[in-house]
Order: structure tokens, then C-alpha cells, then sequence
């Protein structure tokens, strides 16, 4: 599992005029399965994204695609975690520790 930290580095309008090809770029990688919750960050320098999967490199090449870093407008920040425990909701996404 991954969480995904994006950081604006440009500003919020050129932010907002990319926005709907953001959300495009989010709803094809939930669509996919690999997204599992997103949202803006409070205050609104960025946002974060919960991913699924085990292989780093793919992420990496997901977050390349963003609309955002294509246009130079957000950094991203992947950290990788297990999610040993979850709500029993997402009870599909535990992972299991290395032996």
C-alpha cells in the first residue's frame, strides 16, 4: 500500500485550470482498482492519494502521468507501508509481514 502526498509547486490557478484532467487521470486509476481514497490537503497545498499494490516502480510511473506533474504544477512524495490491520471494509487491502 502506498500513500501518495502531492505538493503544489506552482500556483492554485494554474492548479484549477488542470483540475478536471486531474480528476479524469484519478477516475481511470480508480477505475483500475489501484486508487482507494484521495483528497485535498487542508489547507490546500496539495493532496493525498491511498494506492494499493506491491510494486513501487508502478506507482512511480502512475504519479509521472498526473496532469499536475506533467504541467509542472505538483511534487510527489510515495511512501510504502503494510497495511497489517484495516476496517473490515477494506479487509481486500491487508497485507501480511515479510517473514
Amino acid at each position: 500500500m502506498f500513500v501518495l502526498e502531492l505538493t503544489y509547486t506552482g500556483p492554485l490557478e494554474r492548479v484549477d485550470a488542470l483540475l478536471a484532467e486531474h480528476v479524469a487521470w484519478l477516475d481511470s486509476h480508480y477505475a483500475s482498482g489501484v486508487f482507494i481514497a484521495s483528497g485535498r490537503k487542508n489547507p490546500r497545498d496539495g493532496g493525498i492519494i491511498l494506492a494499493a499494490g506491491d510494486d513501487r516502480a508502478e506507482i512511480e510511473r502512475i504519479t509521472a502521468t498526473d496532469p499536475f506533474v506533467t504541467a509542472g504544477v505538483c511534487a510527489y512524495r510515495v511512501t510504502e507501508f503494510l497495511a497489517t490491520r484495516t476496517t473490515p471494509e477494506l479487509a481486500a487491502y491487508r497485507q501480511q509481514l515479510p517473514s
